[in-house]
């Protein structure tokens, strides 16, 4: 871990080779996934098969053939688990679902006062896949994250995807936690091969609307390379912490949090940004000690040697101006009365305030999404939400009288364009020939109807 004293205007200078971090030869990583997406294409859940062998060691015998989990399978994973974290998990599913709850939009309606009406209509995306990690590590909060917001959508189908284990199961938490929040389908099968299974389609799987969740660099290169079939959520990179903090904050929580994220693998970043150097020496020191309590303190390490860094910033204005820059998926503000610091903040995928605040809690418990996003991308980009589920259609409606009214207009821009059809579409409606006068009044729920 590097301790960097940086300058005013030296920000988007350093802080890019955080937000350009890469995993290996996305070329060659491409053709690869090409590859297992044609194959499913073609092979359909031949193809599932054959990779659920080649990558996760689990043949189609020890499947029974069967890539669908069954309802007996969600049900004695529910009641087998661990009592204290089947508690944790619905008590946090509650929190999750009082939150995105506020997100929900209403198809909504207005009147122009001369008979217009113009509004916005909202459905749900009807089919949904949800790709949850597998492998040696359980993400059941991942479950809930995903599934919550889309049945506060009111999505009709929402089908998860898993890599299996070596017996052919299904890691038990990630079961219970489907349960909780309300899958509708579930599948053994991971990787970018589950990705193309839920784009085209299989004999097993029906094709999906849109895909989210995170995964290895395999799985988000299939999501890119399937966008426009399908829609994705995003593409989510590696995990990264920022945390502004004074001379005040505490060096055993700032280090705890920032191996918080370092744990999560090797290409992830953890930076502190602080005007006191005192406490930057103290948490360099604190990351030491901590890194050999880890179980992951291999990949903890590797991931503080690469992208772990400490900014000794000139004054607070300069701390977020390199944040700002960084856009980081997590931010942590520990400095006093850290709610008063909201306007500095311009980019953020998350933004816990105050020491007993931590990341952990966003991930796991509080309610706000965790699927954020990263490399930079909070620029422009927002948490998963409610909002990912849902489709938006404009409506339009004008009486005879006001179309023509505002025709002369309408055509003057068509025609400026040469458009000349458009032009027409509009002027046919009021030649003396053909019948003006019977406008069909609109029917049914009018002005300031919501949904």
């Amino acid at each position: 871990m590097r301790i960097l004293k940086i300058k005013k205007g030296e920000e988007s200078s350093i802080i890019s080779s955080f937000t350009n971090r890469t995993e290996g030869d996305l070329n060659k990583i491409d053709s690869e996934v090409v590859q297992i997406i044609n194959k499913v294409r073609s092979e359909g859940d031949q193809g599932l098969y054959h990779f659920n062998m080649l990558f996760d060691g689990v043949s189609a015998e020890t499947l029974n053939s069967e890539l669908r989990v069954s309802n007996h399978e969600i049900e004695s994973a529910y009641l087998t688990i661990d009592n204290v974290v089947r508690d944790a998990l619905i008590k946090a599913a509650a929190k999750i679902y009082d939150f995105h709850l506020k997100q929900l939009e209403k198809t909504w309606t207005f009147e122009e006062g001369n008979g217009a009406i113009l509004g916005q209509l909202i459905r749900p995306i009807e089919n949904v896949g949800i790709y949850v990690p597998g492998g040696k590590a359980a993400y059941p909060s991942t479950v809930l994250m995903n599934v919550i917001p889309a049945k506060i959508a009111k999505v009709k189908r929402i089908v998860l995807v898993t890599p299996p284990q070596k017996d052919g199961s299904i890691n038990p938490y990630v079961l219970a936690a489907a349960k909780i929040a309300g899958v509708d389908e579930i599948y053994k099968v991971g990787g970018a091969q589950a990705i193309a299974a839920l784009a085209y389609g299989t004999e097993s799987i029906k094709a999906v609307d849109k895909i989210t969740g995170p995964g290895n660099i395999y799985v988000a290169r299939a999501k890119k390379l399937v966008f426009g079939v399908v829609a994705i959520d995003m593409i989510a990179g590696p995990s990264e912490i920022c945390i502004i903090a004074d001379e005040k904050a505490n060096a055993d929580f700032i280090a705890a949090d920032l191996l918080s994220q370092a744990e999560h693998d090797e290409m992830a970043a953890s930076v502190l940004i602080t005007t006191s150097r005192e406490l930057a020496e103290e948490v360099f020191e604190k990351v030491a000690e901590q890194l050999s309590q880890l179980e992951r303190e291999s990949i903890a390490m590797m991931s503080i040697h690469n992208n772990g860094i400490i900014f000794l910033a000139e004054d607070i204005d300069s701390c977020f101006a390199i944040s700002n820059y960084f856009a980081p998926e997590h931010l942590e503000i520990m400095l006093d009365y850290p709610i008063s610091y909201l306007e500095n903040v311009e980019n953020a995928g998350a933004i816990f305030l105050g020491s007993y605040s931590p990341e952990p809690l966003g991930d796991y418990y509080a309610g706000p999404n965790h699927t954020l996003p990263t490399g930079g991308t909070a620029r422009f980009a927002s948490p998963l939400g409610v909002y990912d589920f849902i489709k938006k259609s404009s409506i339009i409606y004008y009486p005879e009288e006001v179309l023509y009214n505002e025709k002369d207009r309408i055509m003057a821009i068509a025609d400026k364009e040469g458009l000349t059809a458009h032009s027409r579409a509009i002027g046919i409606r009021f030649e003396s020939s053909k019948g003006a006068g019977h406008e069909q009044m609109l029917g049914g729920k009018g002005a300031d109807y919501e949904q």
